[in-house]
């Protein structure tokens, strides 16, 4: 099928979501992971198709505490990673899942993908695509940064996508020069997504009562036609402790 075949050759080592929510899953458990004593945290973005991502992994350790906002950045900031810290079970764990997404369709084109209930499918992820567009524009001269709305919103009614565009500035060589925009896209915001939790860790992993551990998964979430299963490409998967200091590499 093409949708397969473009995941393979665009998103290298891609796993369903069932098959990896497996491999996380057990390689967690042998650090003392369980069902009961893990908290799950999801930083994806607004999207419906988003959800079956945490759905795969509810089925493992129940419901999860949401820091995502648009194209999956972590908005929440450290005020949401204190928060849900304070709802880690005693003496428990947490899994911090991080992804911007991408929407692949049934003919193998990257950046629109088939919805349920509608004819036409469209952009995946939107928020993603309109600030690539804006970051282009940047790039080519066409606009400012500096004199953007999108840059310098005026209120909060669109904050979220105005940081999108920005935090996605830095690479706009990189999307400019991509043999695919749409494939290299999602890499890129996984890139701004990654330093972003970084530094939410560095501040935040202290509310972390010890003993607990903080799991990290991040990668890009991949979006197929209804009649598939999503995907996932991992690109990282590490362990830390409450000082934000990693401790392990976990990537099988």
């Amino acid at each position: 099928m093409a949708t397969v075949s473009k995941i393979a050759s665009a998103f290298p080592k891609s796993l369903a979501n069932g098959e990896l929510v497996g491999k996380v899953s057990g390689g967690l458990s042998k650090l003392g992971f369980t069902s009961q004593n893990t908290l799950l945290a999801t930083s994806l973005c607004c999207d419906e198709l988003s959800r079956p991502l945490e759905k795969a992994f509810g089925k493992e350790y129940g419901n999860h505490f949401s820091m995502g906002g648009l194209a999956g950045f972590p908005f929440g900031g450290v005020t949401s990673f204190g928060a849900m810290a304070a709802h880690i079970p005693d003496n428990g764990h947490t899994l911090v899942v991080f992804a911007p997404h991408v929407g692949v369709s049934s003919s193998g084109d990257v950046g629109t993908v088939e919805r349920e209930g509608r004819v036409h499918g469209g952009a995946c992820c939107g928020s993603a695509c309109a600030a690539c567009n804006y970051v282009l524009d940047v790039h080519c001269g066409v606009c400012s940064a500096a004199a953007e709305t999108i840059a310098n919103p005026a209120d909060v009614v669109d904050a979220q996508q105005a940081q999108v565009g920005n935090l996605l500035l830095p690479y706009a060589k990189d999307l400019n020069d991509a043999e695919e925009t749409m494939v290299e896209l999602p890499k890129a915001l996984y890139k701004a997504q990654s330093k972003l939790m970084d530094s939410i860790l560095e501040k935040g992993a202290a509310n972390v009562a010890a003993p607990g551990k903080i799991a990290v998964l991040g990668g890009v979430q991949i979006n197929t036609p209804p009649d598939m299963e999503d995907y996932f490409m991992p690109l990282q998967f590490n362990l830390y402790d409450n000082a934000g200091v990693k401790q392990d590499d976990l990537m099988w």
